[in-house]
């Protein structure tokens, strides 16, 4: 007899029996804690780490043993690198947060080390899916997930061609005349036209500011002309809404923190789901297949993702050794030209997507649909973030998959229906679950960083339910189901990442440059691209673009 939705549990305890002992006091230890917990592990505390950001020491009933060790700097030989600020300073991630504001912005959350946790979390599962009873240590670094946030920023800054859009200040979010701050979200130009003509716009002003907006999410930056600004501010924000349903344009408050509306950071029962889908054991026990360096070896991924979130999610799983396709619609995917490029390709694109295959796809297409759940079928992940109900539509949700294949999802909302809700795009999710209060300097108005915080983060969950899911299926030979989120990540930041020391974290002019105490800022990605501290990590592809080591060691 079926099991109903309601009687499976959320997250299959497939650490069941293992006991974890974590140590740390900051963002990487808590996301170990919660993250280990919700995989059924007994999770007790250790003796504070010296030297690091946090230690789990994993045992499990049949003799396996872990030791994840997440450092501070990791390979990058600048001893400094011991905290958060730090961190944030040197390796870019405040240069490129405060691109919109023309000048460097410590985020006010601990970002780097709430996705240091994940990150180590996601090497330590796929170390698991290797051969049992043996013993192993896995090492990841704060420094390296700062890096790995700032990816795409930086390939573009060491690309052959210069950017194709202005990165001077500027940007979102919008203030109408009754003092209502809100972001604006449209994925094609037409809405975007109607949305400011019907307020009254300057025409030349929004036609130019439609490319900036656009490239928002690569280059965190979007100079819009000030008419654009003094529109909303002439019309009420029911007026501003009215002409938004009347376009196809989105927009969304920013909520705080403290309304009742506002999703809570618990409001998901996990970071992920990780289910077994009912009736659906297999015919065979899933064998091992990786080793300790490739612990994803001989696994095959077939990704179907937009953006950032799908995409890098599948990036990692490929650094973990599986095999990866990509689906494209017939004539590739349009973002490989996206500029500025290395050789022939978006030095963007290459970012998320180096190393993988391509597999073109016309889904209007009765035959080509067929092909590509054929495809599905003989993966061992499909992968993907379509809008709500698209996998369904295509009969490629994870009831229409054979048993061998865990089916994963990187959604927006993770299901879920709040009142007002926006599409689940990141500045959309920050905006709406009150992330934009806690980002920025604690005296400035609350805006959403425009670095791709929660499609980062998003995707770092997105691939560590892959590897949840795939030992799942190891261990309970049955179809799999996972899903993780942008409220997920979201949620994620706002347990893990909020500190309340952070007033060291904004930079201060210290003659040419910035400095936060004794920690000169960087303030130009290309300068890391040089810098001997970071050879080891930062390097370049067969395009000439730079591309970054795996995040991760596992020996």
């Amino acid at each position: 007899m079926p099991h109903s939705e309601a009687t499976i549990p959320a997250v299959a305890p497939v650490l069941a029996g293992a006991t974890a002992t974590v140590s740390g006091s900051g963002a990487a230890a808590e996301v170990l804690r919660i993250h280990l917990d919700a995989l059924g592990a007994n999770v007790i505390l250790g003796d504070l780490p010296h030297g690091v950001a946090a230690t789990a020491k994993l045992a499990l009933p049949d003799g396996t043993r872990r030791e994840l060790t997440v450092d501070w700097a990791g390979p990058v030989a600048e001893p400094v690198l011991t905290n958060e600020t730090a961190v944030q300073a040197i390796c870019g991630i405040m240069h490129v947060n405060g691109r919109r504001a023309g000048r460097p912005r410590g985020l006010s959350l601990d970002y780097c080390e709430t996705a240091a946790g994940a990150l180590g979390a996601t090497a330590l599962l796929a170390s698991l899916l290797t051969a049992p009873g043996d013993f192993a240590r896995v090492r990841t670094s704060v420094a390296e997930a700062a890096l790995l946030s700032i990816s795409q920023y930086l390939a573009a800054a060491g690309a052959d061609d210069p950017e194709a859009v202005d990165l001077a200040p500027g940007g979102p979010p919008f203030t109408s005349a009754d003092g209502v701050r809100f972001e604006i979200e449209s994925l094609q130009p037409e809405p975007w036209g109607v949305f400011w003509t019907t307020l009254g716009a300057e025409p030349k002003a929004w036609r130019k500011g439609w490319r900036p907006f656009q490239f928002r999410y690569a280059t965190a930056t979007a100079p819009l002309s000030g008419n654009l600004h003094d529109t909303t501010r002439a019309h009420s924000f029911d007026a501003i809404r009215a002409a938004a349903a009347g376009s196809g344009v989105q927009v969304c408050r920013l909520y705080s923190m403290t309304e009742s509306e506002t999703p809570s950071p618990h409001s998901l029962p996990a970071p992920w789901t990780v289910r077994p889908v009912p009736n659906s054991p297999l015919a065979q026990p899933d064998r091992c297949r990786g080793t300790l360096d490739s612990p994803l070896g001989g696994l095959t991924v077939l990704e179907a993702g937009r953006r950032v979130q799908a995409p890098l999610a599948a990036h990692l799983l490929r650094l973990l050794g599986a095999d990866v396709t990509r689906v494209e619609p017939p004539g590739g995917d349009p973002l490989r030209e996206m500029p500025p490029c290395s050789g022939d390709l978006s030095a963007r694109w290459l970012a998320l997507n180096r190393g993988k295959q391509a597999a073109e796809f016309d889904i209007k297409s009765a035959a080509d649909r067929e092909r590509l759940r054929t495809l599905a079928a003989d993966s061992d992940v499909f992968l993907h973030n379509w809008a709500p109900g698209k996998a369904e539509e295509l009969e490629l949700a994870a009831a229409d998959l054979p048993p061998g294949v865990v089916y994963v999802y990187t959604s927006g909302w993770s299901g879920l229906d709040f009142a007002d809700l926006p599409p689940g795009t990141d500045f959309m999710v920050q905006a709406r679950t009150g992330l934009a209060e806690l980002v920025g300097p604690p005296c400035a108005p609350p805006a959403p960083s425009l670095m791709t915080l929660l499609d980062v983060l998003g995707g770092i969950l997105g691939a560590e339910a892959a590897v949840a899911g795939l030992l799942l299926r190891q261990r309970g030979r049955t179809g799999v189901a996972v899903e993780s989120s942008l409220l997920s990540a979201s949620n994620t930041l706002r347990r893990c990442g909020v500190r309340p020391q952070t007033s060291d974290r904004q930079p201060i002019p210290d003659g040419d440059g910035w400095t936060t105490g004794a920690v000169a800022v960087n303030t130009d990605l290309g300068d890391l691209l040089a810098d001997a501290r970071f050879a080891a990590v930062i390097g370049r592809d067969e395009f000439g673009c730079p591309a970054l080591s795996a995040p991760w060691s596992i020996a």
